[in-house]
């Protein structure tokens, strides 16, 4: 509890009994049993609780789990960050391993060679280092911006005010209120050509909510609803390995399973989609429907005969 209150300026006695699943009177006996010990915990009705200044608790030693968990995130962000936060979070780790004793560096190094992050890495955000985006961001800092809408080479100046920094379909996203459109809107920073943190400070979007803003305005072209059917025995796969987010999916007759997502790209969800052969069968949209049967009709094509026959007989 005293790290909670050394890590926050003020906190409440709901937000202290909803991270430790406790309830509030036993926030209450818990605190008042912390000042008896000698801890100065400032409350003040209505607001909440604070330690008073200066008050620090010594030097934390990490668990094997924690250090781990830090240990993790930084082979995370090596394959998810840019340069910038890939710097600061190897310098945190190194601070980490500093403080930790021997038997904890020994295991950090044996988690090192037994454990790794494969994937491919987002698209380069254009030279736009995400530390001062986010910083921007949590500061309510204006940004100005040349941006290519829709990536056609057709440059537009911009002030923005940033209201969130999401990562989706391999690329970093600003979410923000575009002075020129009066809107909120989705910008790429793999398509921002230059940018500059203005000294600007904004006020105002107390009730914006960026997760329903993402789950209401994500641009289509960004994320094409997809509708395909599977055999039950493929569902492992398809929650390990679609490419696409997956909105919900419904158990239909005969073992066969309707699944509804979202696809990041229709080219590289058909090539996916054509691995699982007979056991899956496109609905919507139809311009995937083609893509899967051109892709499949390319492969029947490099195993026809000498006489021009496809091995296994004719495609239809």
């Amino acid at each position: 509890m005293i790290l909670m209150l050394q890590s926050h300026r003020v906190v409440t006695a709901d937000q202290i009994a909803a991270h430790f699943e406790v309830s509030v009177r036993t926030v209450y006996r818990d605190i008042a049993a912390l000042g008896e010990a000698g801890v100065p915990i400032l409350a003040e009705a209505g607001v909440g609780y604070s330690l008073m200044r200066g008050y620090h608790v010594p030097p934390i030693m990490f668990t094997e789990e924690e250090a781990a968990a830090l240990f993790m995130s930084g082979e995370l962000t090596e394959q998810l960050g840019d340069e910038s936060l890939k710097r600061s979070l190897r310098g945190a780790l190194l601070k980490v391993r500093a403080a930790l004793p021997a038997e904890r560096k020994d295991y950090l190094s044996r988690l090192a060679d037994v454990v790794g992050v494969w994937g491919s890495a987002p698209a380069e955000p254009g030279g736009l280092s995400l530390m001062p985006v986010q910083e921007a961001v949590v500061r309510r800092r204006c940004l100005q911006m040349t941006y290519d809408a829709g990536g056609r080479g057709e440059l537009t100046e911009r002030v923005v005010e940033p209201l969130g920094l999401v990562f989706y379909g391999s690329r970093w996203h600003l979410i923000a209120w575009c002075r020129l459109r009066r809107d909120f809107r989705d910008f790429r920073l793999d398509r921002m050509r230059g940018w500059q943190v203005l000294g600007e400070s904004f006020a105002g979007h107390e009730s914006f909510s960026l997760m329903a803003f993402l789950h209401r305005e994500v641009d289509p072209c960004e994320l094409t609803p997809v509708v395909f059917e599977c055999e039950r025995w493929a569902m492992e796969r398809v929650l390990a390995e679609m490419p696409a987010q997956l909105e919900h999916h419904v158990d239909l007759a005969a073992g066969r399973v309707r699944i509804d997502a979202l696809a990041y790209s229709l080219d590289w969800l058909a090539g996916w989609l054509l691995g699982l052969g007979e056991a899956a069968e496109v609905r919507s949209p139809e311009e995937l429907r083609q893509k899967v049967r051109a892709a499949a009709l390319g492969v029947a094509g490099r195993y026809r005969d000498a006489g021009g026959n496809p091995d296994a007989g004719e495609v239809c």
